[in-house]
């Protein structure tokens, strides 16, 4: 072990984040979206009759003097707005927050998908098999640490590779044969990467809930928020792990 490797401070556990499975995290993902369509469904609807009720006031005063209708026209469309907002409050105010919710629910369980090696690590705990690998290779050289590497990339093998990580994180960063993370990623790097999409995709999608609502009750977009969106749309971009279509919201709330 290395001087800097000593006086490393020692990692602190995240203690009480609620633990989520792969088919967990998928599921909240689905009810994500599923959530999300739904709250894009009843914001279309009220512009909808927002729009209509525009319409209607433009066509009923067309005896008005041109130069006047346009900002007669502006402030009935702002108090039926006004209206509207009122009368959704509670329905949207319960979508957001149900989006919220699932989305804070996904982010304090990303503590048990930090690394390919912590999944890796995990899923092998309690391995006999693990446990014999590790003592059979306890004096084993680089040259076959690093056949027996190449050997579990190929066959998928988690625990020859995990006895494998363990065994060259007792070595100095110098001598070891192969890259426990890369190893890792190999076996568990497409999981790992979509467990952290998710992640960012229920951020991106309680961000474009609030930001729609917050533009259905101001007629105004909020630009910081936007441009968080678009990060956050170039993020899941770069990660790959899957590609997400958007909701299409339905004619029906």
């Amino acid at each position: 072990m290395t001087f800097e490797e000593k006086n490393m401070p020692a990692p602190k556990a995240t203690l009480g984040a609620q633990w989520l499975s792969p088919t967990d995290i998928r599921s909240t993902i689905t009810r994500i979206q599923s959530a999300r369509s739904a709250h894009a469904n009843l914001l279309r609807n009220l512009s909808g009759r927002l729009d209509r009720h525009g319409e209607q006031v433009s066509n009923s005063l067309r005896t008005l003097d041109a130069k006047d209708r346009p900002s007669v026209v502006a402030k009935s469309i702002s108090g039926f707005r006004g209206e509207l907002v009122r009368e959704s409050a509670d329905q949207r105010l319960a979508h957001t927050r149900g989006l919220s919710g699932l989305a804070e629910k996904l982010k304090a369980a990303s503590v048990h998908y930090r690394s390919p090696v912590q999944m890796l690590m995990r899923e092998t705990l309690g391995s006999e098999r693990r446990s014999r690998i590790m003592q059979q290779i306890t004096a084993s050289g680089p040259v076959e640490l690093a056949s027996l590497a190449e050997y579990a990339a190929a066959t998928s093998d988690k625990e020859l590779a995990a006895a494998l990580c363990s065994r060259v994180a007792d070595l100095p960063r110098t001598d070891r044969p192969f890259s426990a993370t890369e190893l890792a990623d190999v076996l568990l790097g497409d999981l790992h990467r979509e467990m952290n999409q998710a992640l960012v995709e229920a951020e991106r999608r309680v961000l474009e809930a609030l930001d729609e609502d917050t533009e259905f009750e101001t007629g105004k977009t909020n630009p910081q928020r936007t441009l968080q969106i678009a990060m956050l749309r170039k993020r899941e971009q770069e990660i790959g792990a899957y590609t997400g279509d958007d909701e299409q919201p339905n004619d029906a709330a």
